[in-house]
């Protein structure tokens, strides 16, 4: 670096400090380079929200500045967020490989009312220019096929982006990583090595594919009986195993899932999996043929409550009805904050009497994510000047800066960031933080995108929390007098039937608050009686339950 103008800037707006929405922007001489744009989903405390996306109001502003858009592999949270974010950003170039571009396209397809998403698709090895940007595909081993990591160059330093990665000598559906293409990679002098953290905290090195398709096929051959398999609808690798697998065992394939279906489909169309004629059938066929002549191919392993697995398990799939004895294999993780549904789910299959197989009885799943020891063979490779971890929570992100720490790497050349904070490259060092971007959760309910905000998801949180609690006052704008005793109506707070009492006091105290809210003269204002309802209420009400339900006054003028 010798010019003035040679500062490199990192932007994060998603993907740190949480799994998921992953999203970061490079930004270098007034010009910016987009990585991804995902979605994060929703958690236990941001009830009825669908899905949540970065916050772009940095770009809006900025469009004409943005050369270009790269996807490194089509899992939604690297691709997802896009249809909500596109109007944002605007017709920018969008590079991709040729499946995260069939991915994308799909998803399109459900935003009727937008215009059409074009994405140029590029290979492994190729090598584009975006001024001031150049930038090289490399390929990584993941758990979905055509995955990139990215090397990208400026006249005053070269970032190289991991990508998800993981090093797997012996993968399935997928060619092994091309260490001597790293190796020249490092030679290059990488100033910044982004790298995928979501695996971090766990030593040693991932499992091979190699090593559960071997078990996927145990558990497949040794069956007697129908086997259900859930696992993630992007896993392309994970499912070519199941299919290969079925075909070895003499059984037929059906995939159930809207996201399952169309996955299986893209990839199918561009060669990413091998299916034989005659493998693939329909619900209603795997209903009719022997169970020991079946598989079953579905998602739902996260206990989604419209996915395939939930309604197979709750006996409402029109076609597939599991016998005792049947098995049922959760080839995945649980994603953290899912615990309780998962188990829940499994349960409800041990009560009928079937055998249930997960990750931790059998290594039928492995992630996606390199651990420890291969995040230190990335940093020996590379050899870069600084590291910023990227891709998890706080904890993934820590424990890949110890990792980086124990390879001779000093704890002032690896930075952990935050969403919004700026990682800022100049020739005196790197510096985090001295500069902040908007950042923040935006979220997609329905149709909505951006319109639940703080407020209204405080408010769902009080609602499935404590329930709310609705009085319906009529009064005669002439006498202030309240005209028939108050409606009342309870929901998720008290049962009406078994709290008379409670009832009849709260009438008796309405009555005195519009008594109070209109009597000296004092005008008829409905805002002002409604506000006394709602404060007076709500703390008389905790003063008799120790809950604070929502309070809702209506005030009905005669």
């Amino acid at each position: 670096m010798n010019k003035k103008d040679s500062k490199i800037s990192i932007i994060p707006l998603g993907g740190l400090g949480e799994v998921g929405r992953n999203m970061t922007l490079i930004e270098y001489q007034k010009k910016i380079l987009i990585i991804d744009t995902g979605v994060g989903f929703p958690q236990e405390d941001t009830p009825g929200i669908d899905f949540v996306i970065p916050d772009v109001s940095y770009l809006k502003k900025r469009k004409e500045d943005i050369v270009g858009l790269i996807f490194t592999h089509g899992h939604y949270d690297h691709i997802g967020a896009l249809p909500y974010l596109i109007d944002s950003i605007g017709r920018v170039p969008m590079f991709s490989s040729d499946l995260t571009r069939e991915l994308i396209m799909r998803r399109d397809k459900e935003f009727k009312h937008r215009t059409r998403t074009e994405v140029t698709t590029v290979k492994a090895g190729q090598t584009i220019a975006l001024a001031p940007f150049k930038i090289t595909f490399v390929h990584q081993v993941h758990n979905i096929p055509a995955n990139f990591g990215l090397l990208i160059e400026t006249p005053d330093g070269n970032i190289f982006h991991t990508g998800d990665f993981k090093f797997d000598d012996d993968p399935v559906n997928d060619r092994p990583v091309d260490f001597k293409e790293l190796e020249r990679i490092g030679r290059k002098k990488i100033t910044l090595l982004m790298s995928d953290s979501t695996d971090a905290e766990d030593p040693g090195h991932s499992l091979s594919e190699r090593v559960i398709n071997q078990n996927i096929e145990k558990v497949i051959s040794s069956s007697s009986q129908r086997v259900v398999v859930a696992t993630f609808a992007s896993l392309i690798n994970r499912i070519q195993q199941v299919i290969t697998s079925s075909e070895k065992c003499g059984r037929r394939v059906a995939v159930i899932g809207r996201s399952m279906k169309d996955n299986v489909e893209a990839a199918q169309q561009l060669s990413y999996l091998k299916i034989k004629p005659g493998t693939l059938i329909k619900p209603e066929q795997a209903a009719s043929l022997p169970p020991d002549r079946v598989t079953i191919l579905c998602t739902g392993s996260q206990a989604e409550s419209k996915a395939a697995l939930l309604r197979i398990a709750n006996n409402e799939d029109r076609y597939i009805k599991l016998d005792k004895g049947d098995v049922v294999a959760f080839s995945s993780s649980v994603i953290p904050g899912n615990e309780r549904t998962v188990q829940s789910l499994k349960d409800r299959f041990y009560r009928q009497g079937l055998e249930v197989i997960h990750y931790n009885m059998m290594d039928i799943h492995a992630g996606g994510h390199a651990r420890q020891e291969e995040l230190a063979q990335m940093i020996q490779i590379m050899k870069p000047k600084y590291l910023m971890p990227i891709h998890g929570y706080c904890a993934m992100l820590a424990n890949h800066k110890k990792v980086a720490m124990e390879q001779g790497m000093s704890e002032e050349s690896v930075v952990v960031a935050e969403n919004g904070q700026v990682v800022e490259i100049t020739p005196q060092g790197i510096t985090v933080g001295r500069r902040v971007v908007p950042a923040s959760y935006v979220f997609v309910d329905g149709l909505g995108v951006g319109d639940v905000g703080e407020v209204v998801l405080r408010d769902r949180q009080n609602l499935a929390r404590d329930g709310m609690f609705v009085i319906i006052v009529t009064i005669n704008h002439r006498t202030g007098q309240i005209q028939d005793s108050p409606d009342i109506i309870s929901r998720g707070f008290i049962y009406l039937r078994q709290s008379k009492q409670l009832l009849k006091e709260t009438r008796q105290k309405v009555a005195e608050i519009v008594k109070k809210s209109t009597r000296g003269g004092r005008k008829f204002d409905v805002t002002y009686i409604k506000d006394n309802i709602k404060d007076d209420i709500g703390a008389f009400l905790f003063e008799k339950t120790e809950r604070r339900p929502m309070v809702l006054p209506v005030v009905i003028k005669v």
